[in-house]
C-alpha cells in the first residue's frame, strides 16, 4: 500500500496563519533602547508619560520589544514594585515617648536620656506617668545603629479609632542640636463602610543621623499608641515616588447634583487622586471613572473631602486619595452634591511607572514598539525566568538598566485603527476555500498516480 503524500503546495495552509502575525508596522511609535552595558543578557526599562500615552491596550499588550531584525523578543510588564528593587527585610528601631514639654524651647532632650557608649538610646527619663498621658504623642526614635541611609519610617499602633494625624520629623546626632527634615508626614486611619484607608509610612529625604524626633503638626487630643517603627534603608525601597497628570475637564449637570468630566490620555496605572483649585477651598468630591462612553460610570475611590487653606504665608492642602484599585480607564468623572463649584477643579491622577523587562535575543540594537489596535504581544515565560534567576543568583539580582531613546515615529496613527472585520473575514474564508479546494486537488491527482501505478 503507497503511501499519499502531501502535495508541495499544501504549505497554501498556513497563509492566513501569516497574514495574522504582527510586524512593527503594526505599531504607532518605536523606542530605541540604550543598554547599560552589551553583555547584560536581561534588561529592564522603565516605562515614560510618552509611552503610556501610546498604548491602547488596557493590559498593555500593544507593547513589545524588537530586535534589529524586527523580530520580538522575549518581553514582560512588571509593576513598579519588581524587578527595580527586591524590597529588602525592614528594620526594627528603638523609641521612646517623650514627656509633654519636650518640644518647649531650649529643652535639652540629651539631659533626660541615657547613651550608651556605642551612641544607642538606652532610655528617656519620664519624670511621672502623666507626662505621657498629658502629652500629645512626641516620640525620639534611635537609628543610631544604622550605616545606610534612611528614606522611610512605617509605623504600627494600637488605635481602633480612626484618625488623619500630620507629623513633623527631625534629625539629630546628640539630642541637642535639631533640623527638621520633613515638615508634613501623615499617618492616617479611616474606614467607609467596608472600605479602610491606612497610611503608615512617612518618606524621608535620604538621612543619616543617629536619632530622629516625630512631632505632632497639631495638638492631639491622645498620644497615638505606637507599638512598633521600621525603617526602610536607600536601596531596598521598591516602590518609586508618585508622578501626576493634570486634567482639565468641563463642567456637566448630572441627576442629582454637578459633575465635572475629563479625558485621560493614554493607559496610565492609576492608584492615587487629588484635586487642585486656586486659593481656599473646601468640597466634598465622589470620583468615578469608565472606559468608554458605553460604559457605565463606576465608583474609583470612596467619597472624600478635599481642601486648600492659606494663611500667614503658609498653605495647607489635603492629602491625596487613593483608588479603590489600580485602573487604566480613559474618562474620569468628579461628582460634587453641593453644586458650589463653578469652574471645572484640576483633576490630579496619580501613577508609579511600570517596568519592561526584555531578553536580549538576536542581534542589538533593540528597539520598544508601542501603539497598536491590531497587533497582540506574544506571550513569554519571562516572569518565571526572573524569578529562577532570583534563585540562582540572589535576590538583590536584577536586569541591566537600558533607557529610552528619543521616540520615533513608525506606523502612526494608521496603527491606532483597527483593520475592518468584515475585509478580513472574507479574506481568510477565500483563503480557506482555496487551500481546501487545492487540497482536494492535491490528494484526488496522488490517489488517481497511486492507481495507475
Amino acid at each position: 500500500m503507497k503511501t499519499i503524500r502531501m502535495p508541495r503546495w499544501a504549505w497554501l495552509l498556513g497563509l492566513p496563519l501569516v497574514a495574522l502575525a504582527a510586524t512593527a508596522d503594526d505599531y504607532a511609535g518605536r523606542w530605541p533602547l540604550v543598554l547599560e552595558r552589551a553583555d547584560g543578557g536581561a534588561y529592564r526599562v522603565v516605562l515614560d508619560r510618552d509611552v503610556y500615552r501610546q498604548l491602547q491596550s488596557p493590559s498593555l499588550r500593544d507593547l513589545v520589544v524588537v530586535n534589529a531584525d524586527g523580530a520580538p523578543v522575549a518581553t514582560a510588564v512588571f509593576p513598579p514594585d519588581a524587578p527595580l528593587a527586591q524590597a529588602g527585610d525592614s528594620v526594627a528601631l528603638p523609641w521612646f515617648p517623650l514627656p509633654g514639654d519636650a518640644g518647649a524651647a531650649g529643652l535639652d532632650i540629651a539631659a533626660i536620656s541615657e547613651v550608651a557608649s556605642d551612641g544607642s538610646l538606652r532610655r528617656v527619663e519620664l519624670r511621672d506617668a502623666s507626662a505621657v498621658v498629658d502629652g500629645d504623642g512626641r516620640f525620639v526614635i534611635d537609628a543610631s545603629h544604622l550605616r545606610e541611609p534612611l528614606v522611610a519610617l512605617r509605623f504600627a499602633w494600637s488605635d481602633a479609632q480612626a484618625f488623619d494625624r500630620g507629623y513633623r520629623v527631625s534629625a539629630s546626632d546628640d539630642l541637642r542640636q535639631w533640623r527638621e527634615i520633613e515638615p508634613d508626614g501623615r499617618l492616617v486611619q479611616l474606614r467607609n463602610g467596608e472600605h479602610r484607608i491606612v497610611e503608615d509610612r512617612i518618606a524621608l529625604p535620604s538621612v543619616r543621623a543617629k536619632y530622629l524626633r516625630l512631632q505632632p503638626s497639631a495638638r492631639q487630643p491622645a498620644p497615638l499608641a505606637l507599638t512598633g517603627v521600621r525603617a526602610e534603608l536607600a536601596g531596598h525601597v521598591a516602590a518609586p515616588a508618585l508622578q501626576w497628570e493634570e486634567l482639565r475637564g468641563h463642567r456637566v449637570e448630572v441627576r442629582d447634583g454637578v459633575a465635572f468630566d475629563f479625558a485621560l490620555d493614554g493607559r496610565f496605572p492609576v492608584e492615587a487622586v487629588d484635586v487642585a483649585a486656586a486659593g481656599n477651598s473646601t468640597h466634598s468630591w465622589l470620583l468615578e471613572s469608565r472606559d468608554g462612553t458605553d460604559a457605565a460610570w463606576q465608583e474609583a475611590a470612596a467619597p472624600w473631602v478635599a481642601y486648600r487653606v492659606d494663611s500667614g504665608g503658609q498653605s495647607s492642602r489635603s492629602p491625596p486619595q487613593p483608588l479603590h484599585g489600580l485602573s487604566r480607564d480613559r474618562q474620569w468623572r468628579l461628582r460634587t452634591r453641593d453644586g458650589s463649584a463653578i469652574e471645572a477643579p484640576r483633576l490630579r491622577l496619580g501613577y508609579r511607572p511600570e517596568t519592561v523587562v526584555f531578553l536580549a535575543e538576536g542581534r542589538p540594537p533593540f528597539a520598544l514598539l508601542a501603539g497598536s489596535a491590531r497587533a497582540m504581544r506574544p506571550a513569554s515565560p519571562l516572569p518565571q525566568l526572573v524569578d529562577a534567576l532570583r534563585v540562582a543568583r540572589g535576590k538583590d539580582w536584577q536586569p541591566a538598566a537600558a533607557t529610552l531613546g528619543p521616540r520615533q515615529q513608525q506606523a502612526g496613527e494608521a496603527a491606532l485603527q483597527p483593520l475592518p472585520r468584515a475585509d478580513w473575514t472574507r479574506w481568510l474564508l477565500w483563503a480557506l476555500l482555496v487551500a481546501g479546494a487545492a487540497l482536494v486537488a492535491g490528494l484526488a491527482i496522488s490517489l488517481l498516480r497511486s492507481r495507475a501505478e
